[in-house]
């Protein structure tokens, strides 16, 4: 269990600062603004997405936060990188640009399937438990 939490925080902090610091970007970043002009973006949706990035890093850093909303927290994420890579396929960028979303997506996967394997030890745990002055 010690290793699955280890991966999971490793995971889940790493996917995270990339994101702050994307969602940072995406709201002081000049080049940023342009990126996303280039993509056919309005402006104002800068802005959403960085603040939906953030207050998502939130929700998954938070223990507190579990169940389904931290599910959507990570199909949001998904969602969004799946998109960014479409998005600048489409636009004909650079293959470099095209790599990032990807990586990200593989982060974020493996922190889910560790949030997954935390989550079914815990019931496994709560289930053997159950009844008994065990704690």
């Amino acid at each position: 269990m010690k290793r699955i939490k280890i991966a999971y925080w490793v995971s889940t902090g790493v996917f995270s600062l990339i994101i702050l610091a994307i969602a940072t970007a995406h709201l002081f970043s000049g080049q940023l603004k342009a990126s996303l002009s280039h993509l056919g973006f309005p402006d104002y949706f800068r802005t959403e997405l960085a603040v939906a990035k953030l207050v998502g890093i939130i929700g998954l850093l938070l223990p507190a936060v579990k169940g389904r909303v931290k599910e959507w927290l990570y199909a949001g994420f998904a969602i969004t990188l799946c998109s960014g890579f479409i998005a600048r396929y489409a636009a004909g960028d650079a293959t470099g640009s095209l790599i990032l979303p990807m990586i990200m997506l593989a982060i974020l996967i493996v922190s889910y399937i560790n949030y997954r394997r935390l989550e079914l030890r815990m019931k496994i745990r709560g289930i053997i438990y159950r009844g008994s002055n065990v704690a």
